[in-house]
């Protein structure tokens, strides 16, 4: 699946989005990707992921044992993975603000684990799921996403392998662009802001 069959993908969604928004980063940025209406879809969902395991496959040398994701943005992108890849599929959710494994999940000590994730822009999710499944004992041989919004450039410590990088630009509060200045930011993301 090329770049421009991806975009495809998430116009017919209408998932590409054009505004003001409040990124769970603290970043401002004029576009947002909702990955959640592309994945609404089943057969939608089942062959952006499956380019992606394809995509994996190719990258990856090492056996993957276990699709593990942050909730909410990568519940269902993990899922997915997990089916394509044929191994089992958890996440991690925030309690008191730290991932944590819940619902009797638990990591085979040592297995390898791929991270899957649904967008990247600084990568502060990736990094604390990886740090999160270290923790319970798993080895994050590669981490994954649908869209690298850093287009490569974010480095979340495992191989990030992505179906498309875009660069798309996301502004400091302090350092906005003239024609967001004085525009309400809208926060689609299911995070709440970093402190």
């Amino acid at each position: 699946m090329d770049k421009n069959e991806v975009l495809k993908e998430f116009r017919d969604a209408e998932a590409l989005l054009e505004g003001h928004f409040l990124l769970s980063s603290g970043l401002h940025s004029e576009k947002y990707l909702q990955c959640a209406r592309v994945l609404m879809n089943p057969e939608r969902a089942a062959r952006i992921c499956s380019a992606l395991a394809e995509k994996i496959k190719l990258t990856i040398d090492k056996k993957i044992d276990i699709v593990v994701s942050p909730a909410m943005g990568g519940v269902i992108v993990g899922y997915e993975m997990g089916r394509q890849l044929g191994v089992d599929a958890i996440f991690t959710e925030r309690v008191d603000g730290e991932f944590e494994l819940r619902r009797g999940f638990e990591i085979p000590d040592g297995a390898n684990v791929l991270m899957a994730e649904d967008i990247v822009t600084t990568g502060l999710s990736s990094k604390e799921c990886i740090e999160t499944i270290k923790n319970y004992g798993g080895n994050v041989v590669a981490a994954s996403c649908l869209i690298d919004r850093s287009n490569g450039k974010v480095d979340v410590g495992v191989p990030l392998v992505s179906l498309m990088g875009l660069e798309i630009p996301a502004y400091a509060p302090d350092n906005l662009p003239a024609h967001l200045k004085g525009t309400e930011a809208i926060k689609p993301g299911s995070r709440d802001l970093k402190k």
